[in-house]
C-alpha cells in the first residue's frame, strides 16, 4: 500500500481505551492493530490519565498513523462518571495531536450510523459488522471494536470531503 493512510481510532474511557489502526487505500480499508489501554483502578486519577496518554504516545509511536478520530462523550446520569469520562477524552485527543496529529470527532450515534446502518445499534452489532469489514483483525473485544468503527467512520468522512472538494 503505497498511499495508504494510516487512521488512529479511539474508544476513550478512564477504565478501559479502545484503540485501532486501519490503512485506508482509496475505497479498501485494511485492518492494521487494535487493542485496549487499561489503566490501575485505584491508582490517582492524574496517573491513569497519564497512563492513557502514554499508552496512546505508544501506540502512535509503534503504528506511525497519519491521522486520529475520537469518539464524543456520551452524558449519563451520574455527573462524576461523565467528567471523567470527559478527561479521559481529554487525554485521548491530546496524545494524538501532541504528535502532530489532525484529530477528527464523532458522536457515538454517527459512528453506529457508519458501521450498522442505524444510529440506534448495540454494541454486540457493532463488533458483528468490525469482524465483518475487518476479517482480518480477529474479533477484537468491544472497547477495540468500537474504536476501529471510529477508524472506519473517519475514513468514510474523509473520502467524503474529499469528493466534496473536488466537486
Amino acid at each position: 500500500m503505497m498511499n495508504a493512510i494510516r487512521i488512529l481510532g479511539l474508544d476513550p474511557g478512564l477504565r478501559r481505551t479502545g484503540w485501532g489502526v486501519i490503512a485506508v487505500e482509496g475505497s479498501r480499508l485494511t485492518w492494521v492493530a487494535h487493542g485496549v489501554i487499561t489503566s490501575a483502578d485505584k491508582a490517582p486519577l492524574a496517573e491513569r490519565l497519564l497512563s492513557l496518554f502514554d499508552g496512546i504516545g505508544a501506540v502512535i509511536a509503534t503504528h506511525a498513523p497519519h491521522e486520529a478520530a475520537v469518539e464524543e462523550t456520551f452524558v449519563n446520569s451520574n455527573p462524576q462518571s461523565t467528567l471523567k469520562l470527559g478527561q479521559a477524552r481529554a487525554a485521548a485527543m491530546i496524545a494524538p495531536a501532541k504528535a502532530g496529529l489532525l484529530v477528527a470527532e464523532y458522536a457515538a450515534r454517527e459512528v453506529k450510523k457508519c458501521v450498522v446502518g442505524t444510529g440506534a445499534a448495540d454494541k454486540t452489532q457493532v463488533a458483528f459488522m468490525i469482524a465483518r469489514l475487518l476479517p482480518t483483525a480477529g474479533g477484537p473485544t468491544q472497547d477495540a471494536a468500537d474504536a476501529l468503527a471510529v477508524a472506519i467512520t473517519h475514513a468514510h468522512s474523509r473520502k467524503a470531503r474529499m469528493l466534496r472538494q473536488v466537486a
